[in-house]
């Protein structure tokens, strides 16, 4: 089974998303307002490589364990 690199690119409309190399479908996109550009004066990329590369390291720790969680009805994420 051929190795599927991702890759983490600007779209023509700013908004910053994943995805697999060899195809044009974004897995995750991320939007940042206008308000949020103008608060990380331009490092918005540079925020969007971090949150991606964790959230990547993330799914690799959960899918290690099986995504064994329990059910937990209302969750807030903060």
């Amino acid at each position: 089974m051929p190795i599927s690199f991702l890759e983490i690119v600007e779209l023509p409309d700013g908004r910053i998303a994943l995805r697999r190399s060899e195809e044009d479908a974004a897995l995750v996109i991320l939007d940042f307002s206008a308000e949020a550009k103008e608060f990380l004066q331009g490092h918005h990329v540079d925020v969007a490589k971090t949150m991606l590369n964790v959230g990547v390291q993330m799914a690799g720790r959960l899918a290690e364990n099986g995504f064994e969680q329990e059910e937990q009805g209302l969750r807030i994420l903060h």
